[in-house]
């Protein structure tokens, strides 16, 4: 019973909000409080809804802080010079753009910070996109795409949780993987090549032209706003050491990056009145992120507390016949997929991995195959209501998640799909 209230809860919030018939922020509050409500919790409710809050909040403040930071660093004209570099490479050519951006996010996600990556991808990439006409969602998608994926190295987060809770060492999870995962990256540049061909013939046919003078077509596509930059060799070297701080993790990310706002905001804007001109059009999309992002630790804090989190991971896992036990590698993988859409990152790896791992060691199966199985479904993943991330996302973009959602599910489930495939056949998750 526990299980199917959390799976009506996710499954009507999913429904719902790709569908627009209700806001992502009033479907987090309301629709796990019906549910939790008809499982008979009515009075524990309200202590399940602070305990998540009480979880997310010091994400909602380090995300908020970070998009003032780089909105900062964008209206200083800190990455105009880059702009110009990667304008000049790949032109108004929608393939070129596409295939840039995944790059851009291979390169801005190496570091395992995905935030970061989000930042510096949207912030550059978003007016070029803005200029020629290319679909946004995009960018979202390739940083769903690609960021998780690059979670599965060793300082990514993922692995390491799945090391620790098979007790196995990171480097038999890591090293095997490394190949499916060059793989998977490729697939995911065959992906951005497709859809910047697909923007192409779009745009071509969507290009509404005015015959000018002299009989010569001109476009009415407006000109990119250009930005001179201000105070570039001091924004550039703070926000560097910015990034290698949060890498590091010299102190807490939220005191860090809050810390970083409140010295760029002093140094570029020293009069108030200019700093509160320059952040003003930004707090609309700072408040809408912050309600997000609290809304879904109230959303999680429901189901977690409830242990509907817990009796759906254990319902999926049930169902498992007995005689595909050998194989406990594959099902594994295939289980992670609506897992990680599921459930947290913690969870998943910390939470129920070690069950799956139990399960398939009375068949045989390595601890390490069921660890590397784990990471398969991180792209759907990046698709969970559950996460902040994804409202980040969505507030930069200046869309919603139902439409990221619907965009994104066929090539995210795609890549999952392909990166198991590339896993088996590399030997990474085949252990019979």
């Amino acid at each position: 019973m526990t299980a199917l209230l959390g799976f009506a809860t996710i499954g009507l919030f999913t429904v719902l909000v790709m569908t627009h018939r209700i806001s992502a922020v009033a479907g987090l509050i309301l629709i796990p409080i019906v549910f939790a409500l008809l499982g008979g919790f009515g009075p524990e409710i309200g202590g399940m809804m602070v305990s998540g809050i009480i979880q997310t909040a010091p994400t909602a403040v380090m995300l908020v802080f970070a998009m003032l930071y780089f909105m900062l660093m964008y209206e200083c004209g800190l990455f105009e010079p880059f702009i110009n570099r990667i304008l000049a490479v790949v032109g108004d050519d929608p393939v070129r753009i596409v295939m840039g951006t995944a790059i851009l996010v291979i390169i801005t996600s190496l570091d395992g910070d995905g935030a970061s990556a989000v930042l510096i991808t949207i912030t550059s990439m978003f007016p070029i996109y803005r200029r020629v006409g290319i679909n946004p969602l995009i960018m979202a998608l390739l940083l769903g795409l690609i960021n998780p994926v690059l979670n599965w190295l060793p300082w990514g987060g993922p692995a390491a949780r799945a090391a620790i809770s098979l007790n196995v060492e990171l480097t038999d999870i890591v090293t095997p993987m490394l190949p499916a995962m060059f793989l998977t990256l490729g697939a995911t540049l065959v992906f951005a090549y497709i859809l910047g061909r697909s923007e192409r013939r779009r745009l071509l046919a969507e290009a509404t032209m005015v015959v000018g003078e002299g009989g010569e077509l001109e476009s009415r596509q407006k000109p990119r706003k250009v930005i001179k930059p201000k105070n570039f060799w001091f924004n550039l070297p703070l926000t560097i050491g910015l990034m290698v701080s949060l890498a590091l993790g010299i102190m807490p990310l939220p005191a860090l990056i809050m810390v970083g706002f409140a010295v760029a905001a002093t140094v570029n804007f020293p009069n108030v009145k200019a700093q509160q001109d320059v952040l003003k059009p930004h707090a609309n999309t700072a408040i809408m992120l912050v309600t997000l992002i609290l809304a879904a630790g109230s959303f999680t804090g429901v189901l977690t507390e409830s242990g509907m989190v817990e009796a759906m991971a254990n319902s999926l896992i049930a169902v498992v016949p007995e005689s595909w036990g050998p194989h406990f590698g594959f099902i594994t993988a295939l289980l992670s997929i609506p897992l990680l859409v599921l459930l947290s990152t913690d969870s998943f790896f910390l939470g129920v991995l070690p069950i799956l791992g139990q399960t398939g060691a009375a068949y045989g199966v390595p601890p390490e195959v069921i660890a590397r199985a784990g990471l398969i479904g991180m792209p759907c993943h990046s698709l969970s209501p559950l996460i902040a991330p994804i409202y980040f996302v969505a507030t930069l973009l200046r869309t919603d998640i139902g439409s990221m959602q619907r965009f994104a599910w066929p090539w995210t489930l795609a890549l999952s799909l392909l990166a198991m495939v590339a896993a088996a056949v590399t030997g990474a998750i085949y252990s019979v």
